[in-house]
């Protein structure tokens, strides 16, 4: 089987999606756009078969199998809504919605529909995130106590752009603070406590946040997320008889050094294929091919209850 996929959205992360797809070898088979002429470009540009001035319109082509839903965060719900609605599956970027409340009506409308759904948190799918994760659960550093995650950019100050626009869902905690936030979830679950702090932009979304995760275990998970500076973008698993490096970028890794008690660190190392999308659009082509509506490596229940915690951290923030 030969996934046809459709792309919803024509800006950069639509881009950079679609060319590793390319790298692939997988089928591009239709764009759609709010406007004719920038998906003709973009159809142009990847010699895309075809192209629609509407989302409503690349929903309605029977011929695509998943729609990649690029479109900014606050128009994820509708956008993959119609998709849904319509009878296609979908891969939607992070964060999947902006509230948990939008991403339980997907998952339920995707369920009712049995159609394939999943969030495009690609982290998950890294293999060298994967090779974190068996380790951890095989205790090569014994039981994980702290979790340390961060990423922070410099972007100066636009109160037009979408990062810096409250209306466009803008904020360092949807754009940036998912990453460290489903990284330590992947690894600690749901936490007992939440606490976060910010420093709010002019524009009043959070611009430098600090979360803090409290588990019953007495683990903790220490995350940062920002547009004020840039920073090493690293992650820390300790645990009882060791820790784990993930070099930065950790979100997508080329690199990660595992040191255990007694022992010689080892350091894996990969050569990320293409942009580093490409790991799960074949995850979404495997679990399409087989007929299963969601993906074991990023189960939709987590998604929404990672969106949870983060409507909890943003009343936090709120308060």
């Amino acid at each position: 089987m030969t996934i046809q996929w459709g792309i919803l959205g024509t800006g950069g992360i639509a881009r950079t999606f679609t060319e590793d797809l390319l790298h692939l070898g997988h089928e591009v088979a239709a764009v759609g756009s709010r406007a004719a002429h920038t998906a003709e470009a973009f159809a142009e540009r990847y010699d895309v078969a075809r192209a629609y001035g509407s989302y409503a319109e690349l929903a309605a082509d029977a011929k695509v199998d998943v729609v990649y839903v690029a479109t900014t965060h606050n128009t994820h719900h509708s956008a993959a809504r119609t998709c849904l609605e319509a009878g296609r599956a979908v891969l939607v970027e992070k964060p999947f919605t902006t509230t948990a409340t939008d991403a339980q009506d997907l998952v339920a409308l995707a369920r009712e529909r049995n159609l394939f759904a999943m969030e495009a948190m690609w982290t998950r799918f890294n293999p060298l995130i994967a090779r974190v994760r068996t380790l951890v659960a095989d205790g090569a550093i014994g039981e994980v106590k702290a979790v340390y995650a961060d990423f922070s950019e410099n972007f100066p100050f636009d109160a037009g752009h979408r990062l810096w626009a409250p209306d466009l869902a803008g904020g360092a905690l949807l754009d940036l603070g998912v990453y460290p936030v489903s990284f330590a979830w992947m690894l600690l679950g749901e936490p007992a406590t939440v606490q976060a702090v910010t420093t709010p932009a002019p524009t009043g979304v959070d611009s430098n946040t600090g979360i803090l995760f409290g588990y019953d275990s007495g683990a903790v998970a220490l995350l940062h997320c920002g547009f004020l500076a840039r920073t090493p973008q690293t992650a820390t698993i300790t645990g009882t008889t060791g820790w784990i490096e993930v070099a930065g970028p950790f979100w997508h890794p080329d690199a990660m050094t595992l040191h255990r008690d007694g022992a010689e660190p080892e350091t894996f190392r990969l050569d990320t294929a293409g942009h580093g999308y490409t790991y799960q659009a074949e995850e979404v082509a495997r679990c399409v091919e087989a007929g299963r509506t969601e993906s074991p490596l990023m189960p939709l229940d987590e998604t929404v209850a990672i969106l949870r915690t983060l409507d909890t951290i943003a009343e936090r923030l709120n308060a």
